[in-house]
């Protein structure tokens, strides 16, 4: 009888987020640019619950966690609310996770939500973004999905689209933006995770924007002067981004100074991909051009839900 209430529930709080994408939408939504979108515009003009949840994981050795990233995010003024995970409110995830389970919880935040989370790993996050990605597109059949509530299986492999009120396989679904921070192939070979060395660097559709980033000669991923980039296996749009050699495999995820200064945030916020404005002088610009990348899609998929009601999925 509960597992009966709950999928009423489940059917009906969808299908009220299916109603409200056909209201229309705010005006100040509608006049949004969101490949130019800026901060300012955007708490303006976006509702705080059309922006995705960041699902953020960190490298095999936490060092340096993914929380500076989240203080920054919030720092650019994106709410903090979608930076907690719901269990516990971590706003960095250990990557030593299953990665078809991980697939599972996208597919519950989604039904939940009524937006699709972008998913952002560092150095093995980001091999196990890719490796659910993978899962996603159903490379090893279907994905049943996971309640990180209840830390359990559910005992199904679909959800309540919020986008239709229809019920949707799992592994129909696509992720907005997704990145991969400085993820190489040497670790995969030292931890003995062979399985996913054929699949590294291919991005398949179960993803519509990836980013992945790389820095010559990190000693770690086991780049050379030329890292192997990602390459799209269908349809997804994939961009690879060579930082500068100065770079600390380790040090990527420590951005959030860059948002307490009023010269790199200014800088971060006006950034466009393809552009080469010079940097700021006098400012310490420690992974600046990244963060600049990341804060562009993500600002861009928030603005995107505001405008469609709807994830890109």
């Amino acid at each position: 009888m509960r597992n009966f209430a709950t999928q009423v529930d489940r059917v009906l709080a969808a299908g009220l987020v299916a109603l409200a994408a056909y209201l229309p939408m705010p005006a100040a939504a509608a006049a949004l640019d969101c490949d130019r979108v800026s901060a300012q515009a955007l708490e303006a003009g976006a509702p705080r619950a059309s922006a995705p949840r960041v699902l953020a994981l960190h490298g095999s050795v936490p060092i340096v966690t993914m929380e500076p990233f989240a203080a920054f995010l919030e720092a650019m003024g994106y709410p903090p609310e979608r930076l907690a995970h719901p269990a516990g409110g971590a706003r960095s995830l250990s990557s030593f996770v299953d990665a078809r389970r991980f697939a599972g919880e996208i597919a519950w935040h989604y039904e939940r939500d009524g937006v699709m989370p972008v998913l952002i790993g560092h150095s093995q996050g980001g091999m196990v973004v890719i490796k659910a990605l993978h899962e996603l597109a159903g490379r090893n059949g279907d994905v049943p999905v996971f309640d990180p509530l209840a830390a359990q299986v559910e005992s199904r492999t679909w959800i309540v689209d919020p986008a239709s009120g229809r019920r949707r396989n799992v592994t129909s679904l696509r992720i907005g933006f997704a990145a991969a921070l400085a993820t190489g192939s040497l670790p995969r070979l030292l931890l003995a995770q062979w399985d996913v060395l054929p699949l590294l660097r291919d991005v398949p559709d179960s993803v519509v924007d990836f980013s992945g980033f790389a820095v010559p000669w990190d000693p770690i991923a086991g780049t050379g002067p030329y890292p192997a980039p990602f390459r799209a296996t269908g349809s997804a749009r994939v961009r690879n981004v060579v930082l500068p050699t100065a770079y600390s495999h380790v040090s990527l995820p420590d951005v959030a100074h860059l948002a307490r200064q009023p010269a790199t945030r200014a800088w971060i916020d006006a950034w466009q991909p393809g552009t080469s404005a010079p940097q700021p002088v006098g400012a310490n610009v420690d992974n600046l051009l990244h963060a600049a990348d990341l804060w562009h899609g993500i600002k861009r998929q928030w603005c995107l839900a505001a405008q469609s009601g709807r994830p890109a999925s």
